[in-house]
């Protein structure tokens, strides 16, 4: 096969020529577009102006009603601003924060809520938070919410870095400060309210000392149980509590009956004893100022008040005699005595 070398050589050059991209002339381009003339002019110094007006307007800022506007001066601190429209240097002289210092935060310790739009809210424990050792070295599941708010914009902003760690880090380690004060009993019974009290307060406390700027409003206990595995070993001596508390009451309850019947009896009795006493002094004295008034009398005239009190006698004991037959001394001395002369009816 013979080749044609001088036919291929011309070819390579078309083809080289033809990928070429041709290059644009700018003069021509210039005297097409008499715009080109002005840029060194007016036009620039427009564009200027547009720019620096834009840039001044991006210093113009609204605080809403529940917020106050804090600005940076070259990330420093400068001043603060209350709700309204309000003007800074633009970025990046100055710069603004707007806080809300209404709204109440929460945060959950020892679970997470999660929520699928069911209108039902779930939650997954968090056993690394929620497990908790009590004073007499039981371990105890607590589950509870901090709520808080901003209270000083300026230690809020730039005292503390992370808002929401610290102060979940510094309510667990409240938390388990007040727990490991208290026995298990009290923690799942009757104490709660004062732990919750006095877990806000060191709480507080803490956060003064590190100048957060941050006001707890509240700290409240969600669930308070022992662990899963022993729960079943507390629910029965919670059991027999209840039932240790339930017969204790009703004792109480026979007794608060009996006692105030026992009394009232007691008190019948001796208003009895103490009313029989009276009676046989108040009789005995009668009955000796009466002999008395007898034995005068009959200093006086024995006769006559031997024969009145025989009288006297004679009649009382006639008086419980129901058939009385009198005959006089003569004819009794004579009369055989017999029983029944009348027939009893």
């Amino acid at each position: 096969m013979n080749w044609d070398w001088d036919k291929l050589e011309e070819n390579k050059e078309k083809f080289s020529k033809s990928k070429k991209t041709p290059t644009p002339d700018l003069s021509e381009l210039k005297d097409k577009i008499p715009f080109f003339d002005n840029l060194k002019g007016n036009g620039i110094k427009i564009i200027v102006l547009i720019l620096i007006l834009l840039w001044l307007a991006s210093g113009f800022y609204i605080v809403n009603p529940d917020q106050v506007g804090v600005v940076k001066r070259f990330g420093a601190f400068n001043r603060i601003t209350g709700p309204g429209p309000h003007f800074h240097i633009p970025y990046p002289i100055e710069t603004v924060l707007t806080p809300s210092v209404t709204q109440i935060k929460r945060i959950e310790i020892g679970f997470r809520s999660t929520y699928y739009g069911t209108g039902v809210d779930t939650y997954r424990a968090v056993p690394k938070e929620s497990l908790m050792l009590t004073g007499d070295e039981n371990i105890v599941d607590v589950q509870f919410i901090v709520q808080y708010k901003i209270k000083d914009p300026y230690s809020y902003l730039f005292n503390i870095s992370n808002p929401f760690k610290t102060v979940k880090d510094a309510a667990e380690a409240s938390m388990r400060a007040i727990i490991g004060n208290n026995q298990i009993n009290a923690v799942l019974t009757t104490e709660k309210f004062e732990i919750q009290n006095q877990a806000q307060a060191l709480l507080q406390k803490i956060l003064d000392t590190y100048q957060s700027g941050i006001k707890v409003i509240a700290v409240k206990l969600q669930d308070v149980h022992p662990p899963k595995e022993v729960l079943d070993a507390f629910k029965d001596v919670a059991s027999a509590k209840e039932d240790k508390s339930r017969l204790i009451n009703q004792a109480m309850a026979y007794r608060n009956e009996i006692i105030p019947k026992a009394r009232g009896k007691a008190a019948l009795i001796v208003n009895q004893a103490e009313a029989y006493k009276e009676t046989k002094i108040r009789m005995a004295q009668g009955e000796a100022s009466r002999f008395l008034k007898l034995l005068n009398a009959y200093k006086k005239a024995p006769v006559v008040t031997r024969k009145r009190l025989y009288l006297e006698t004679m009649e009382d004991v006639l008086k419980k005699v129901k058939n009385k037959i009198i005959i006089s001394k003569s004819i009794g001395n004579k009369a055989l005595p017999l029983f029944n002369l009348q027939k009893q009816k």
